[in-house]
């Protein structure tokens, strides 16, 4: 069964928690803390890999969890990291987030981390100092990323073949390939892509034989919508029109605005024409097609074939060939360039204010003093709210940050509610 679209809840491990300990060793006097580090949580990792072709397998599995890590303990022990997931997924597997396309994987053994596993909470060992010598805080491991991830496959074929429904795609691809589509005389006998790899002269080319577009295809219509993605990756475009069409040129340029409609970068991908069942038509009918053809059509070749009959056959192959092979040099070259040394960004939550503070009312009509930022939110979901000395931690945290001078500044007093992310608490302990 052939899936290309799937969603997916995505969790990365929890982080152990910090432990809280003390040295509790015969002829040792006033043993200090010894709590360990909790272990960080697994991450959820993808990896691409030659032997699947579908998505299918994700529709029956909704959840991808990692592993947690392990609690801290006594002795300084910290916690064993959470096993990391390896999911596989089919070469082609673009991984988006909230829309946005997060993972590419489009080699065999491609890694990507989809999912960080949350980091552990430091033991109580942590914090000891000349001032602080029995220290009782330990923190909480962090939650793992969490999300819902929406999976797209898009094919990697050199070639993509396209055109209206019962064009002669697929017996094209059944006569020039190892592949074996369901063939007949009528429209959307193609349901879903298929792929075959064609051998000619000293080279081969992957052909990507897509479901037949109509028009309106790019707007929702027929079957096109949802294998156009398929298109995408491909090198060279072979549009297939029957011969026997009333109106070739219409037909070429109808197929043409959908694809435009799609991804307007399709328009500028090499493209080469092939007027097929031409076995059965005289040489003037044919003629009289190509001419047509070539007027709305530019400098593009235009090769008349007959699939049933294997005539024009190779030189459709050897044509589609060296476009692809001129497509595999630019690929390459491309990537020399690239091996410089990578480009240094800031994280997304370093180019950001790093706090802010809103003020206003909840559903009971309680005054709320909300404090926002990734940093101050990382400390308080590492607090464990259940010790006192935990969260006064968390207050004197807000006071080196100047977080606390400006909740005073804006009214703020000691009873105060404050709430950072989930956790709510008073600016000074009650």
């Amino acid at each position: 069964m052939f899936v290309d679209t799937a969603k997916v809840l995505i969790q990365g491990g929890k982080g152990g928690d910090g432990a809280v300990s003390f040295r509790h060793e015969i002829y040792v006097d006033k043993g200090g803390p010894d709590g360990g580090d909790g272990g960080k949580g697994g991450d959820v990792i993808f990896k691409a890999t030659k032997d699947l072709n579908t998505l299918v397998d994700f529709r029956y599995k909704p959840e991808l969890k990692a592993k947690p890590g392990a609690n801290g303990a006594k002795s300084n022990r910290r916690g064993k990291s959470g096993d990391p997931l390896i999911v596989k997924v089919p070469i082609g597997t673009v991984v988006k987030r909230d829309g946005r396309a997060i993972a590419d994987l489009v080699v065999d053994e491609q890694e990507a981390v989809i999912a960080r596993g949350g980091d552990g909470g430091f033991g109580n060992a942590h914090f000891k100092s000349s001032v602080r010598q029995a220290p009782r805080i330990a923190e909480l491991g962090e939650p793992g990323d969490t999300f819902e991830a929406e999976l797209e496959l898009k094919l990697l074929a050199d070639v993509g073949l396209v055109g209206f429904p019962n064009a002669g795609k697929s017996t094209f691809l059944s006569v020039v390939s190892n592949a074996r589509p369901e063939v007949a005389d009528y429209a959307f006998t193609t349901l879903t892509p298929n792929l075959g790899v064609a051998d000619i002269d000293e080279g081969h080319l992957l052909i990507a034989d897509i479901p037949g577009l109509i028009e309106g295809a790019s707007q929702g219509k027929g079957l096109g919508d949802a294998f156009l993605r398929h298109v995408e990756r491909t090198s060279v475009l072979l549009h297939l029109i029957d011969a026997y069409t009333n109106d070739v040129a219409k037909a070429y340029t109808t197929i043409r605005l959908e694809l435009a409609s799609y991804s307007p970068e399709l328009l500028n991908r090499p493209e080469v024409i092939a007027l097929t069942k031409t076995e059965g038509l005289d040489a003037d009918i044919i003629e009289m097609q190509t001419t047509a053809l070539r007027e709305v059509a530019a400098n593009r070749d235009i090769f008349a074939i007959s699939s049933s009959a294997h005539t024009g056959i190779k030189d459709v192959l050897r044509t589609l060939l060296r476009y692809v092979e001129t497509a595999r040099t630019a690929e390459a070259e491309t990537v020399e360039e690239d091996d410089g040394l990578p480009v240094i960004r800031l994280a997304a939550e370093e180019t950001v204010k790093a706090w802010e503070i809103q003020r206003h009312e909840d559903d009971e009509g309680r005054v709320v003093y909300e404090v926002r930022g990734h940093k101050i939110e990382k400390f308080a979901r590492r607090t464990n709210f259940e010790g006192y000395e935990n969260v006064n931690r968390l207050r004197d945290i807000m006071k080196k940050m100047g977080i606390t001078y400006e909740l005073k500044r804006r009214g703020a007093e000691g009873d105060s509610l404050i709430r950072i992310g989930r956790r709510e608490f008073t600016l000074v302990e009650q």
